[in-house]
C-alpha cells in the first residue's frame, strides 16, 4: 500500500461528480448505524473542565465490556495510529480484505506488512511480531472464534509478539459479549480495539478504548498524552454504555434491517457473500458500471476494486426504516441500467 487508504463518508466528493444535495442522497458509504443514540442536553460544565473519567464512568465502562483493562481513547482510530510507534520495525500480518488503516499505519511506522488470505493465517503466524484481525472483519463480516484467536495469541505472545483485535464491529451481534476478548486482555500480548461509533451511530463523538495489559496500556497513555478524550465524548460515552434497554432494541432493528437489505441485494443479483447487520459484501463483476449506475441514482455506496483487496466488490452500509422505500427504487432502477 504506498498511498493513504480511501474512506466512505465523504460524500461531497460524489457530489462534486454527481450532483445534488445531502438531501438528495442516500448515503451508505460506511458501516455507522442509521440510528444513533439519542443524547439530552449536556451540562455545560461537561465543556468547561478538563476531561478526566470518573469512577462512575470507569464502572459503566467495565460493566459492558466486561474487564476493566482499558483505557480511553479518541476513537480506536488513535490507537490505530499509535501502536505501531510502540514497537521496533518487524513483520505484521493484515488480513488482505479488511478495515485499510491497520496496514497503512504499520507501514508508515516503518514495519513490513504483510497481507494475508484467511487460510493462510495459522501458517504466516509462526512468522510474524504483529497479527491485526478485525472481527467481524471489515468490509465482509467474517468472524474467528475465541478459540482460533487465543490459541493465535498464544503462538504469537510466545516470542513476544502481539495480536491486535479489532471489535469495533461486534457490539451489533447478538452474544457480542461471549465472543470478544475483553476480559481476556490483561494477557501480555492481547490488545484488544472497541468503537462506540459503529454501533451506537456516534461516529462523531469519537471515543473508544483499548483493552491491554497494565504496562501497555501505561505506554500507550505516555505516547498519546492527557486529555486525549473529551468531556463531551466521556459523557455520551457513559450515558449509551449504560442503557441496556436501548442496546436490545438496537440490535434488533439492526438484524431486522441487514436481513431486508440482504434479500433485496440478492434479488436484484447483488447476493452478498458476507453478511453483517452494519454492512453487506457483494461481489461484482461488472464494478464500473454498478458504480457509476449506483452513483448516478444518488446511492453513495462503498466499491473496493480488485487493487484493494484481491476482488472487484461492492459494500453497502445499513439503512433506517424510513429509507427503504426510496432505496429499492434507487437500487432497481440502477440494477436496469447495469449490462
Amino acid at each position: 500500500m504506498n498511498s493513504a487508504p480511501r474512506h466512505g463518508g465523504n460524500l461531497r466528493t460524489l457530489m462534486a461528480n454527481f450532483g445534488g444535495t445531502l438531501a438528495d442522497w442516500i448515503d451508505c458509504s460506511t458501516g455507522i448505524a442509521p440510528y444513533s443514540y439519542s443524547l439530552p442536553q449536556m451540562p455545560v460544565e461537561v465543556a468547561q473542565r478538563l476531561p478526566h473519567p470518573t469512577a462512575e464512568f470507569e464502572q459503566v465502562v467495565a460493566d459492558y465490556y466486561g474487564s476493566r483493562a482499558f483505557m480511553p481513547v479518541a476513537g480506536s482510530q488513535a490507537a490505530i495510529a499509535a501502536l505501531p510507534t510502540m514497537r521496533s520495525a518487524g513483520k505484521v500480518g493484515v488480513l488482505r480484505a479488511s478495515y485499510a488503516e491497520h496496514a497503512w499505519r504499520w507501514q508508515l511506522a516503518g514495519h513490513t506488512v504483510v497481507t494475508l488470505n484467511p487460510n493462510e493465517i495459522e501458517y504466516a503466524v509462526q512468522h510474524l511480531d504483529v497479527l491485526v484481525l478485525v472481527n467481524p472483519n471489515n468490509p465482509d463480516g467474517l468472524i474467528w472464534s475465541r478459540e482460533t484467536l487465543l490459541a493465535l495469541h498464544h503462538t504469537l505472545a510466545a516470542r513476544g509478539g502481539w495480536l491486535i483485535i479489532d471489535e469495533a464491529f461486534i457490539d451489533a451481534i447478538d452474544g457480542a459479549g461471549a465472543q470478544s476478548l475483553c476480559a481476556d486482555a490483561e494477557r501480555e500480548g492481547l490488545i484488544v480495539l472497541r468503537s462506540v461509533g459503529k454501533f451506537f451511530g456516534l461516529a462523531g463523538v469519537r471515543l473508544g478504548f483499548v483493552f491491554a495489559h497494565a504496562a501497555l496500556r501505561e505506554r500507550l497513555a505516555q505516547q498519546i498524552g492527557p486529555w486525549n478524550v473529551s468531556g463531551p465524548a466521556l459523557w455520551a460515552g457513559q450515558l449509551a454504555l449504560a442503557d441496556r434497554a436501548w442496546q436490545g432494541a438496537q440490535r434488533t432493528r439492526l438484524a431486522a434491517d441487514g436481513a431486508w437489505l440482504s434479500a433485496l441485494l440478492t434479488e436484484v443479483g447483488l447476493p452478498p457473500r458476507g453478511s453483517h447487520p452494519l454492512m453487506q459484501f457483494c461481489l461484482v463483476k461488472n464494478i464500473d458500471q454498478w458504480g457509476y449506475a449506483l452513483a448516478c441514482n444518488k446511492i453513495y455506496s462503498r466499491p473496493f476494486n480488485t487493487l484493494d483487496i484481491g476482488v472487484d466488490a461492492i459494500r453497502f452500509g445499513a439503512l433506517a426504516l424510513d429509507q427503504r422505500a426510496t432505496f429499492e427504487q434507487r437500487l432497481r432502477l440502477a440494477a436496469s441500467q447495469v449490462a
